[in-house]
């Protein structure tokens, strides 16, 4: 990527890093704050998982507001409106106020990240188009870290961690806002329905959904299984934080053996050294922090990978014109295990205690591995490793342009 390409997309990396920073920090702060206050784990997870269902509402139905103000004024109404989310959660911790507020911050985070994906979409060429996109995945892991790490700079049961989460987001107006660079034009896709998508690749869907599973219950009551065993703000900040960084120095070796060896073999491996770890957190994790922070970072790492692996695997069935469909359903599944994780872990924690946050995702899990060694997936045709397409690292918030990248586009430039 040249210089003068980055230069261009400064602003809206700058944008990027604030507006994820203090989502991924709102996101923490309100799971924290709903356990000190001695909420049960179960109601936790009610409130908290409506963010997820205004986040899938959003992916849906947000574009129309882009569609019809363009990507800039579009920007800074999601913005506004998150902002704004943000302050009245500080006002009055009440779990059905709480819940209607994540609906609303769910669906303007998703119009958020469609404005500036599109964005980054719209400025890749074939030399750069790589490039580019491991910019963005690099940019969003580290702001997402870097957004836990504010978990210490304040008491949770205070107005000013709400307010300093409000902040970031406005300022991710400004670069945004003062960009001289052109808006984007919108793209209607069509979509590919979930047993449609099951019915070409179903170990890719049950990986898309088993990810939602993992990494939205970690996101929503990580805190909230930190507090209750007893962490300090600060070892709860180290605890979310390295977890992140673990999925993002996880994506590049995942990758390498996707592309040298069976996909399907190398999700059904990731499945069951996620399921191990994820029982050695719950078991030993109280032990040792240092213990929970290795344990959590693999189960967490390897359950974001899934996302990657099971796109892989699926666009290895698709034809080049079905990838576009295939990536928003996929996407669509993850959404739907976004919205069972939080719940289901919840109910699991309030019953078996702190450790049933890494027993819900353990057991999904298992469920996986049972359905691909003992169930219908142990019937699958196997697709040569020679015949595999290229592997590319990607997250649920980072969909945009895998068709541009299909090796099978005759677009594609496999030197970029």
């Amino acid at each position: 990527m040249s210089s003068r390409t980055a230069l261009s997309l400064s602003s809206l990396i700058t944008s990027i890093v604030l507006l994820v920073c203090g989502n991924a920090f709102l996101t923490s702060l309100l799971g924290l704050r709903l356990s000190l206050d001695a909420f049960p784990a179960s109601l936790i997870g009610w409130v908290l998982v409506f963010y997820s269902f205004g986040f899938v509402a959003g992916s849906l139905y947000a574009s129309n507001v882009i569609e019809r103000v363009g990507h800039i004024r579009a920007f800074a109404v999601f913005a506004a409106l998150l902002s704004v989310v943000i302050l009245l959660h500080a006002m009055a911790v009440h779990a059905v106020l709480w819940a209607a507020l994540r609906a609303v911050a769910g669906f303007a985070m998703a119009g958020l990240m469609i404005v500036v994906e599109s964005w980054f979409s719209s400025r890749a060429t074939n030399q750069n188009r790589a490039s580019l996109f491991a910019v963005y995945q690099v940019v969003f892991f580290l702001s997402t870290a870097a957004g836990q790490l504010l978990i210490r700079v304040a008491d949770p049961a205070s107005f000013l961690p709400f307010s300093l989460a409000a902040i970031l987001v406005v300022l991710a107006l400004i670069p945004l806002s003062l960009t001289r660079q052109t808006s984007p034009t919108m793209e209607s896709g069509e979509r590919m329905s979930l047993r449609h998508l099951f019915k070409r690749s179903p170990a890719g869907l049950l990986g898309a959904l088993l990810s939602g599973v993992l990494i939205s219950a970690f996101y929503t009551m990580g805190p909230v299984f930190a507090n209750q065993i007893g962490l300090t703000l600060a070892q709860v900040s180290n605890f979310m934080a390295s977890a992140i960084v673990a999925a993002m120095l996880l994506a590049w070796p995942v990758g390498r053996l996707c592309d040298r060896f069976d996909r399907y073999r190398v999700l059904l491996n990731a499945a069951i050294i996620a399921t191990g770890s994820g029982v050695c957190a719950a078991l030993l994790g109280a032990f040792s922090p240092w213990l929970l922070i290795l344990f959590a970072g693999i189960y967490v790492g390897i359950g974001a990978a899934l996302y990657p692996i099971a796109v892989a695997i699926t666009n290895d069935l698709m034809d080049s014109r079905e990838i576009t469909t295939a990536s928003t359903a996929l996407l669509l599944s993850y959404g739907v295990g976004s919205c069972i994780g939080p719940v289901a872990s919840s109910l699991v924690m309030e019953a078996l205690g702190p450790r049933g946050l890494f027993i819900t995702g353990s057991v999904a899990l298992g469920g996986l591995i049972f359905y691909m060694t003992l169930g219908p997936g142990r019937t699958r045709s196997p697709i040569p490793v020679q015949e595999q397409e290229a592997f590319i690292t990607t997250t649920p918030e980072a969909t945009l342009g895998l068709a541009d990248m299909d090796p099978r586009n005759p677009d594609f430039d496999p030197d970029a």
